[in-house]
């Protein structure tokens, strides 16, 4: 289990979990999870968007899915459709979209199965710097933020009373997520991404006492997650993304039944 390309994959997985653990907080407390499927969705069209251009597709999904936060960010500004609506419309239509697009492109089937479920045991070391470069200025940016990120989630008219912009900082946490989405998905995939907001998040939210405690458990489910399910992968020789993702659910059961064990247990002591 010491070979490279296990020890290059477990450092990507882990910047990756890193990063979307403490943004999964916000999406979470925000239930802002169909807003990352959106954009998760919209990255398929950045392939041959990359390839027409000539250059790597990554930068390409990664130019695609920035574009489409912002238009997402201006669109509920003016209210015309209703959020969700947007949101199912740009998910599926885009994930169709890019299916077509890559199809006519001639891009290989393994090259969108890769993008589909990911296949994190293929990274090279420039994809690693890649990863911790962009979780690096998200974290950056959520910590320089956090107390008026956290203020803006209990209350948006309180977060205004305080001198906070929320406008500037709703765009902030969208421009994060479109990172975090466009960095994920090598290990992950389109299909998948959302999850590891949304799953090691909810998974420390349970035994979370503090804003703080929480993203500081949801980031340990994420990286436990992303080992085990590595591990997962080259022992049972199954799709390196499902196997990370499956760990994760399987951690959050476990966890679950562990906070209603503990609650029942607590209970009855104060009785």
């Amino acid at each position: 289990m010491t070979e490279p390309f296990i020890i290059r994959a477990a450092l990507a997985g882990i910047g990756v979990a890193l990063a979307a653990g403490i943004l999964g907080c916000f999406v979470v407390w925000r239930r802002m999870a169909y807003f990352g499927d959106s954009l998760s969705h919209s990255a398929l069209a950045g392939i041959p968007l990359g390839l027409l251009a000539g250059m790597n597709p990554d930068y390409g999904i990664f130019a695609v899915v920035i574009v489409f936060s912002f238009l997402l960010a201006v669109v509920f500004r003016g209210g015309a459709i209703a959020p969700d609506t947007v949101l199912g419309i740009i998910a599926h239509g885009s994930l169709a979209v890019g299916i077509v697009a890559i199809s006519l492109s001639g891009v290989p089937v393994f090259h969108l199965h890769s993008t589909l479920f990911g296949d994190i045991l293929t990274v090279g070391a420039r994809d690693i710097v890649w990863i911790y470069v962009c979780a690096a200025v998200v974290i950056a940016a959520l910590a320089l933020n956090w107390d008026s990120l956290v203020l803006m989630t209990i209350s948006d008219d309180l977060a205004k009373a305080e001198g906070v912009n929320t406008f500037r900082l709703g765009f902030l946490l969208m421009f994060l997520m479109a990172v975090v989405v466009a960095v994920s998905l090598r290990a992950v995939g389109v299909l998948l991404v959302t999850s590891m907001l949304i799953i090691p998040a909810a998974a420390g939210r349970m035994f979370a006492r503090s804003p703080e405690m929480m993203a500081v458990l949801s980031c340990a489910v994420g990286v436990a997650s992303v080992l085990a399910g590595i591990y997962g992968s080259l022992l049972y020789d199954t799709p390196s993304g499902p196997s990370i993702v499956t760990a994760a659910a399987v951690f959050f059961v476990i966890l679950f039944a562990g906070s209603i064990m503990f609650e029942r247990v607590f209970k009855k002591r104060r009785i």
